[in-house]
């Protein structure tokens, strides 16, 4: 159990690394993206928003590996674990607003899940 959730913490670390990277340090290359998803309509984001959920993502990427793999503050990890899964709740809710898909944000949710409570979030 313990391979399978550091399998899916490090796929979770890596993708929220990769989203929140894009909204702090590519800003202006998300913004396209968005409007090449949904040309006809403005995202509703200010540019602060979606740097504030960029360092989020980061800071969750960060805390579900680091803390759990040195030891220190390891409670960290599942409570990490827990923000990304509210993110993912957010975003669900934003994207299902906007009529777009919300599978990736559900499948992300399922995922950082499974790490909040494998890694101890619910246990006494």
């Amino acid at each position: 159990m313990n391979i399978v959730l550091w399998g899916i913490q490090g796929l979770l670390a890596a993708l929220f690394l990769m989203s929140g990277g894009m909204k702090l340090f590519a800003y202006e290359r998300y913004k396209v993206m968005g409007e090449q998803r949904s040309p006809d309509r403005d995202s509703g984001l200010s540019r602060g928003l979606v740097t504030f959920i960029g360092l989020s993502e980061v800071a969750g990427a960060i805390g579900l590996v680091l803390p759990w793999s040195t030891g220190v503050a390891p409670v960290l990890t599942p409570l990490a674990a827990v923000g990304l899964a509210t993110i993912m709740v957010l975003a669900g809710v934003y994207h299902a607003r906007r009529q777009e898909p919300v599978v990736l944000p559900l499948g992300l949710f399922v995922l950082a899940a499974i790490v909040a409570v494998g890694r101890g979030f619910l246990a006494g």
